[in-house]
């Protein structure tokens, strides 16, 4: 806030597409998808016609001992599209974080194995900023101040190939993450009762890419050990990575996708239009509640849980993935034609000398950028805004994660945009001694 005493916010009066309007008419690219959120750009019209429906019929019930049919539908296409048919629902990512952190603990308690009550995380890992979400969260900007607060659980190393020693390749980097990992399990098992992880791309941690091969060592390691795999995947869910979801990408010797015990969608369910979360799981998780007494049911209550507006809203964003354009192409296809176009467009951005470690995967890009500035984020979001992008970058990592919806013409005004923008904020850049924060840095993580 003391920021804003000199910088106002941008007041957004109007949003069309992935464009919104300031109250003094000027255009400006949401790059970001108003923080990953926004799939089919603002005012998407079936998700409009959705919620304009749903308004006259049942605005809203609570869930409990009273059900509306669009909450049925919604968890029965969430279960046939993971494979995972138990569906707890809440407001945003952070109480899915504590749902399912509640839930697993929970369920071993009353398995009978009460002393499985700690979790596992990755070292970058963010799920979110509640006390429980906290807990499994590596980013020290949002974790040290609540320190007093927090049951802090065990971090392992991720196996994101920027964070491998001088020397070290990617795939040794690989193998010694899973090796920390299949360690710590066997010594600790029997008191875990859960690994929380974000599958193949760590968001706050500079958008941290990683190979599908670590999930598929999770889910035998979690399997051998006795212990819950917890996918969050509400920052890569729903198209982000390139499949519907990223864990689907980790593929097992037998030829089938790993399935956690758990995952956790948020974000872009309701197409970044109204705000809600669910907890997806297993059979044997259900079954570990199914009890005559209230003590052995899970207890969370949310009292907009399951709200009827909501559910249509991501009702419509699932039609939306099922549908297919005049040429055949469903939404994941349209997005890797988009995306080959845009690789090619942010190919002298990918060139350019200051820039290092440069990924894609998906609808996701990143560049780490080589710069000593630590106020970096905060200036080049501010000269971004002045040329018509929303681009916030996560310290010195430069990012796009834009609506599916970006036309050749946008897709090159935010290519160009980008570069011309990295150029005149590193021009200006303040001559520092302080050393480089590049993809370590955690004192700006969300700026």
């Amino acid at each position: 806030m003391k920021r804003h005493e000199t910088v106002p916010p941008r007041a957004i009066v109007a949003a069309e597409g992935p464009w919104l309007i300031d109250d003094q008419g000027h255009r400006i690219l949401d790059a970001v998808s108003s923080w990953w959120v926004n799939l089919f750009g603002h005012n998407f019209a079936p998700i409009r016609e959705a919620i304009t429906d749903q308004i006259g019929r049942v605005d809203h019930i609570m869930l409990a001992g009273l059900t509306h049919p669009p909450v049925v539908e919604l968890s029965e296409r969430l279960g046939a599209l993971t494979g995972l048919g138990h569906a707890f629902y809440a407001s945003d990512g952070a109480s899915a974080t504590e749902i399912a952190l509640k839930m697993s603990a929970h369920s071993w308690r009353n398995r009978g194995r009460p002393g499985k009550s700690r979790f596992i995380g990755l070292q970058g890992g963010y799920h979110g900023e509640t006390v429980g979400a906290l807990s499994v969260t590596d980013i020290p900007l949002f974790r040290e101040a609540y320190a007093p607060l927090l049951r802090l659980s065990a971090t392992l190393p991720s196996p994101d190939p920027r964070q491998a020693a001088p020397g070290v390749s990617a795939e040794a980097h690989l193998q010694q993450a899973i090796a920390a990992l299949e360690a710590h399990l066997a010594e600790h098992h029997a008191s875990i009762a859960a690994l929380i992880l974000e599958p193949l791309v760590q968001g706050a941690a500079g958008m941290a890419m990683y190979d599908p091969a670590y999930l598929v060592a999770v889910r035998a390691l979690c399997d051998r050990y006795e212990v819950h795999w917890i996918a969050d995947e509400i920052a890569v869910g729903f198209g982000r990575t390139g499949t519907l979801f990223a864990h689907q990408q980790a593929v097992q010797p037998d030829g089938h996708p790993v399935r956690p015990d758990f995952i956790c969608l948020s974000k872009g369910l309701t197409g970044g239009v109204l705000p809600l979360s669910v907890v997806l799981t297993t059979d044997a998780v259900y079954q570990a509640f199914w009890d005559d007494r209230v003590a052995h049911g899970f207890l969370h209550s949310h009292s907009y849980t399951g709200n009827p507006l909501a559910c249509r809203a991501a009702l419509a964003v699932l039609d939306t993935f099922d549908a297919r354009d005049a040429d055949g192409l469903d939404v994941l296809a349209r997005n890797r034609v988009a995306a080959a176009r845009f690789g090619e467009l942010v190919a002298p951005l990918t060139a350019h000398p200051r820039v290092k470690a440069a990924r894609h995967i998906g609808m996701i890009w990143a560049w780490d950028i080589d710069t000593d500035d630590p106020l970096f984020a905060a200036r080049y979001h501010q000269a971004a805004l002045d040329a018509g992008l929303l681009l916030r970058p996560i310290g010195h990592t430069l990012y796009t994660m834009p609506p599916y919806v970006l036309s050749e013409a946008d897709q090159r005004h935010l290519a160009q945009g980008m570069l011309a923008v990295l150029d005149q904020v590193l021009a200006q850049a303040p001559q520092m001694s302080a050393p480089s924060q590049a993809g370590g840095d955690t004192g700006l993580r969300m700026a």
